[in-house]
Order: C-alpha cells, then structure tokens, then sequence
C-alpha cells in the first residue's frame, strides 16, 4: 500500500479549550461568559441575570460578557455543556487515510489495519510541510519530524528485509560508526527530503509484499535482539514503533506550525 505524502491538506488549527460555562445566542456560536458567579446560578437565572446585566459598567463583570445588550436580551442558555477537546482528528474524514481498517475478521488483516494506520498517521503529521520536516522543535531533542520518516524506513528495512526475508539489507540512514544518522542528517535539503520518502515508501511496500505473501503469521526470522521472532510479534512490534513516534510527531508538529489533532 503507497501514501501520498502530499495528499492531505486539511490540517485542523487548535481550538480554543472550553474553561467557562457555555452561554450562546440563539443560531450563533457558542460564547463565553467569564464571571465565576454564573457557575452558582441555574440556567434560567444566569439568563434572567445577563437579560438585566447588558453592559452595565456598575454591575462586576458587566463589560466583560461578550455580546451587546440587545444580544444578550436574546441569550438562550445552552447548559453547561462538557468542555470540549483540545485537539479532534487531523484532517477531515472525507480526506483521512486511516478510517478504513477492519475492525472484524482474522488477525493478519486486523494487525496489518493497524499498521497502515499508524503509517498513515505519520505521513498526515507531515502533510504541508516542506522544508520544514527538519526542524528539530522540541529541543534539547535531536528528533525532528523527517527524521522519523528515515528512521521508521530503516526500521521497516531492518525487520521484513533483514530479519524476516533474510536478505542483505544494510540501513540506509545509519550505520555502525553514525548511529544516529537517521536522524543527524535530517537536514533541511529538498533532495534529503524527497530521498527519505522514497526509501520510506519502497520499504513499506516490500513490507506489505511479504506480508500478503506468508503462509501465516507463525513463520519466523533470526534477529541479533531478540533471537527467533515471529511475523506476529514483527508486527505488533511495529504497530508499537509507530505509535511511539507518532506522538513524537504529535509534538513536533503543534510547535512547527500549532496543527493538532489526532
């Protein structure tokens, strides 16, 4: 299965969080009211009280009430409604990737549902950016979001190339005398930038290759780490390799640019 990297453009800003009883006008938006008093009061009186209030500047909160007198005459109160959530999903289901995985049926098509969507969270966390990808934002970290993209394609690289199919397969990001390459090299250079999606990409088609391929989920590999795994346990290791640096990305992205969501 492929990704886009630049399909996604729909990046959802924060919201402002809920921290006041939720007062609204009638077909408008919901408005914030910020005397504390109000949280005392039951929902007729806070209206009958803000009815009175307007803008008075004699009453304590008086001006602070979003809204005119005229408006407030108007209020219908909407309860104390739940506080809402900082952040909802990222992009808009219409344009989300990750909606589509079954939630029934046999372990190898549940796990692997899994694992596109912890893929594709990624390449939505990296939507819009150019340039960008590099910049390591929460310091003192060295991690910044392209270089998660080189890191996870030495992953995938290390466990369906070399320790499942058993091939030659070297990382192409680090090595034994640089380490961190992965994610030290992540420089801010378009050509850099396009290299790490293409390698990333042809190893998780190798990646799902194979995986269509096993007669099952119990064949095995060698592995210097963990001795003799199975392709079970490769991949719930890498739904959990995923899901760890895909809040990782969550952090990185919010202080690049202030997108959230899940």
């Amino acid at each position: 299965m492929g990704f886009a990297v630049v399909a996604v453009n729909r990046v959802r800003r924060p919201k402002p969080r809920m921290q006041q009883p939720a007062v609204g006008t009638i077909g408008a938006s919901i408005r914030y009211c910020p005397s504390p008093s109000m949280m005392a009061l039951a929902p007729a009186e806070i209206a009958a009280w803000m009815d009175w209030r307007g803008d008075r500047d004699d009453v304590p909160g008086g001006t602070g009430c979003p809204g005119t007198g005229r408006e407030r005459a108007a209020v219908m109160i909407v309860g104390m409604s739940s506080p809402r959530r900082r952040a909802e999903m990222f992009v808009g289901a219409e344009d989300d990737p990750r909606l589509d995985g079954p939630a029934t049926g046999d372990e190898r098509a549940v796990l692997v549902g899994f694992l596109r969507s912890q893929r594709a969270t990624l390449v939505v966390k990296c939507s819009g950016l150019d340039t960008e990808l590099s910049r390591r934002a929460v310091e003192p970290s060295t991690l910044s979001l392209l270089g998660l993209v080189r890191h996870l394609a030495d992953v995938e690289r290390r466990w369906f190339r070399r320790v499942m199919a058993g091939q030659d397969a070297p990382p192409r990001f680090s090595s034994a005398s640089d380490p961190d390459g992965d994610f030290d090299g992540a420089v801010p250079d378009p050509a850099v930038i396009a290299e790490a999606w293409e390698v990333w990409r042809a190893e998780v088609a190798f990646a799902d290759r194979f995986v269509d391929d096993a007669p099952d989920l119990d064949i095995t590999g060698d592995d210097s780490w963990r001795g003799t795994v199975s392709l079970r346990w490769v991949l719930i290791h890498m739904v959990e390799e995923y899901a760890r640096h895909n809040g990782h990305a969550d952090l990185l992205r919010e202080r690049i640019d202030g997108a959230v969501g899940l």
